[in-house]
């Protein structure tokens, strides 16, 4: 029956590459380079090679042995290919071949060179055969084309894909050899290990400008390399053509089988599987092993089972680690019986599971029945460290249902040898008296009970394992350790540390660290201090994140002057803290107004060649803005600059606001400017909003107003805090009507305005004398509920207000109304004081 094609095209230029290659004859290719000089030695050589082989094998080896002396003169090639041939340590036949060569009148060939190059390569000695593949370039030494391709091959199988295609081309162009189809073949070969498909394709185009046909030691590379590199269409083209000329092969089929199944191409993998039995061809061990590990990785159980089963009927010997794969894939896909047939069937073949499978097994149980049956079937005929594994098995499924009682339970069990009333599990009947639990046991129910918060049934645990002689490990130590200074019981870790040490165990930088973390969140700096020089002789470091909480948390509560100590203490220490670190301590040092060793402290950061990044600038430069010391700032915002560093949005924001409370508006629209330049980001809310309360209190309205329509213009939507600083700074340069404008706007967007805000109207409408709008934006501010708690600052602003709108003949009768309705307190008269004046109050009455 005729093998039909796969149905993909390939790209058009391929197929002309093919078609335009002549057709080449079949031909068999040598394996070794003695068929290339197979001149029969004569009656002599033999003598001396047993002589040169058993000097060089002697014990200890001397050059100056006088009877190697005299055979060196009669060192031959064909002499030398022998000897190496004969030598079984590749050790041995590189220190002789190496002997050789610095002989007088000796000069190694090629066939001597593809003799310790075939040697290299099966011990896969890489160094010395890339040495060897430099030597024969330099050498100068003629070689025919099947010499050249047989030291391509050595070469390739090793994967010096690149030392190949450099040899080739050198000894090429030197004239010391011309390549044919089979040099070329050979040379194709070892290239599509690297999955360079246009090297390959380079080379085939080559071979055909050289006028070498093709055959399927030409088309096989090729495939592999499409294979290899996932070129689907093509790697299907190749092998089509391969089946036109009749040279499909086993080989074959194996390349194609195997990328379809790293493909996840399975059915066609199966169709192809159809095919070779059509043509009479089998199978190889190996291929069957891949495919199968194929199938199950891309879930395809089913077919891996019937792969299975013609492996079987090939003759295929089955082992353990065959049914492991398969029984893997059919527990994950949850199908147990199954699972089960295959586990029986290795029984009845006489191949013993081993404890991988037995673990998928139970594992795959999905209640404690199936659990319970599964156990009393695979219970006889184990051995006890397969029981306790077992065991251990079972207990890792209780803690991933959430069971740690039973877990536990069990694990008492084990210890004691007899089952435990409560613990709801059948199998443990099994159990007693038969299985020792290991360090292992101990393991998942520790851990599992220090995740869970049982701190102290996992310190029971632990004294336990002593007590029956069970070896206790540094993991334990230190997740028990950890679990201890979680929970602040710092004491108690440090008896546990002793104890750790005790026992021969050296605490690691895990076990140190969970300690040091402890002390930081205590802020307990001389302990912190101590763990670090107890780390140092160690060779630990402290970890960095332990180091920030510290100084964070002595910050907060404003002990900055304890964090820079210790800042200090560790560079002595020799422990250079990061940058974050050291940002958190600076900070720290201007929140307590400590701005000059807060700066001291940022220049130490580069004497300790630690770069200053872009936030460690803001914070600086942040403080001396507070500080009233807005030049030294902008002299590190320009250093900042100076070292490549972009400054942020809000690096600008600071320098902004610094210039604006300093009264230097000018300063601050010049920052505004140079951002606009820069590719530091565009301004945003908070720039406009500085910069327009800044133009305000300098009483520059028209500049506030023309910089709110620029920042609408460019797409940034002012917030609340914009409108209230663009309302109370209108008030403030007199203009209340423009206020009251935003104001309105501002209402419309839904956002509610701070009492100041009204109170800033109120005032401003009455120095230009128009209490009609005073009154209004006063009933709107009570309509509100924001009138001013007497304790208030504006409380006192408020009621001069009232006193003058109650006068006013306009206002005077609306006042009189809020107050009779109780919105607004009652205003009476009091004595001044010295002075005779009469005051208003307000009474609540």
């Amino acid at each position: 029956m005729a093998l039909s094609k796969f149905e993909v095209p390939a790209p058009r230029n391929f197929y002309n590459l093919i078609k335009e290659l002549c057709f080449g004859t079949k031909f068999e290719r040598p394996i070794c380079s003695n068929s290339q000089n197979n001149n029969t030695l004569p009656s002599d050589a033999f003598e001396i090679t047993d002589k040169i082989i058993s000097i060089f094998a002697k014990k200890p080896f001397s050059p100056n042995n006088p009877e190697l002396i005299d055979l060196s003169p009669k060192l031959t090639n064909k002499v030398v290919e022998n000897v190496l041939n004969k030598f079984r340590s590749w050790k041995l036949a590189n220190f002789f071949f190496a002997w050789a060569s610095v002989q007088r009148g000796y000069k190694h060939n090629i066939y001597t060179y593809n003799a310790m190059a075939s040697i290299l390569s099966r011990a896969r000695r890489i160094p010395p055969l890339r040495v060897l593949a430099q030597d024969v370039v330099k050498s100068r030494c003629f070689m025919s084309p099947g010499a050249l391709g047989f030291l391509i091959r050595c070469l390739g199988s090793v994967g010096l894909v690149e030392e190949a295609n450099m040899l080739f081309d050198q000894v090429k162009r030197e004239g010391l050899c011309v390549p044919n189809n089979y040099s070329y073949n050979c040379l194709l070969e070892a290239v599509c290990k690297s999955c360079s498909v246009d090297l390959v394709e380079m080379r085939l185009k080559e071979m055909q400008d050289c006028g070498w046909g093709y055959d399927k030691y030409t088309l096989t590379p090729l495939l592999q390399v499409y294979c290899n590199s996932g070129q689907f269409d093509k790697a299907l083209s190749v092998f089509n053509e391969i089946i036109d000329h009749g040279w499909v092969d086993e080989h074959v089929f194996s390349i194609l089988l195997v990328a379809f199944s790293k493909w996840g191409e399975v059915n066609k993998a199966c169709e192809l599987i159809e095919r070779m039995d059509d043509c009479n061809i089998r199978l190889n061990e190996k291929t069957f092993c891949v495919l199968i590990h194929g199938f199950v990785k891309k879930s395809r159980v089913d077919k891996a089972l019937q792969l299975f089963d013609k492996m079987k009927k090939s003759g295929f010997a089955s082992d353990a680690a065959m049914y492991d794969v398969i029984i893997g894939g059919l527990c994950k896909n949850k199908q147990l019986e199954m699972a089960l047939q295959l586990y029986s069937e290795m029984k009845g073949s006489s191949i013993t599971p081993d404890f991988e499978i037995l673990s998928k097994l139970i594992t795959s149980c999905s209640d404690e029945g199936e659990l319970t049956l599964l156990v009393k079937e695979i219970w006889e005929d184990r051995d006890v460290n397969t029981m306790t594994l077992l065991c251990n098995s079972i207990m890792r499924i209780l803690v991933s249902n959430g069971s740690i009682d039973q877990a536990y339970n069990l694990l008492q069990a084990m210890i004691k040898g007899e089952p435990i009333a409560d613990v709801g599990v059948e199998m443990l009947m099994i159990f007693k008296g038969t299985v020792s639990p290991n360090t292992s046991s101990f393991d998942i129910v520790i851990n599992t009970l220090l995740k869970d918060g049982k701190l102290d049934l996992a310190l029971s645990l632990f004294r336990e394992m002593t007590q029956i002689g069970c070896m206790q490990n540094v993991f334990l130590y230190n997740n028990l350790i950890d679990g201890l200074c979680n929970s602040n019981r710092l004491e108690e870790s440090y008896e546990l540390l002793r104890e750790m040490e005790e026992s021969g165990f050296k605490p690691t930088h895990f076990t140190l660290n969970s300690m040091f973390c402890c002390l930081c969140r205590r802020q307990d700096v001389v302990g912190a201090l101590n763990l670090v020089r107890k780390m140092r002789v160690q060779g630990h470091e402290p970890w960095v994140k332990h180091n920030t909480l510290l100084i964070k948390e002595l910050c907060k509560h404003g002990k900055a002057m304890e964090a820079f100590r210790f800042l200090t203490d560790m560079v002595q220490e020799g422990f250079l803290p990061d940058i974050v670190c050291y940002s958190a301590a600076i900070g720290g040092l201007i929140d307590i107004k400590r701005v000059d060793l807060a700066l001291e402290l940022f220049r130490d950061i580069c004497a300790h060649g630690c770069c200053p990044d872009v936030v460690a600038y803001n914070i600086i430069i942040s403080g001396l803005c507070k500080a009233q010391r807005v030049a030294e700032a902008e002299d590190l915002f320009n250093e900042m600059i100076t070292k490549g560093l972009i400054p942020s949005v809000a690096t600008y924001n600071l320098l902004i606001n610094g210039w604006c409370k300093s009264g230097n508006i000018d300063q601050a629209m010049l920052c505004l400017s140079r951002m606009l330049e820069k590719e530091s980001g565009s301004p945003d809310v908070i720039t406009y909003t500085t910069l327009i309360d800044g133009l305000c209190i300098a009483g520059r309205p028209d500049d506030a107003i023309m910089l709110w329509n620029e920042m609408e213009e460019k797409g940034c939507a002012p917030n609340r805090i914009t409108f209230m600083a663009l309302i109370t700074g209108l008030c403030k340069c007199d203009r209340p009507g423009a206020a009251l404008v935003h104001f309105r706007m501002m209402k419309e967007k839904g956002m509610k305005p701070d009492m100041f805000v009204f109170v800033a109207l109120i005032s401003a409408f009455l120095s230009e004398l128009n209490p009609p709008l005073a009154f209004e934006v006063l009933k709107e501010m009570v309509d509100e509920g924001n009138f001013p708690d007497p304790l208030d600052k504006n409380y006192l602003v408020v009621r001069d207000a009232i006193l003058k709108l109650s006068e006013d003949t306009r206002t005077a009768r609306p006042v009189k109304i809020l107050i009779k309705e109780g919105s607004i307190p009652t205003i009476s008269l009091s004595d001044g004081g010295n002075e005779g004046r009469s005051r208003p109050t307000i009474s609540s009455e």
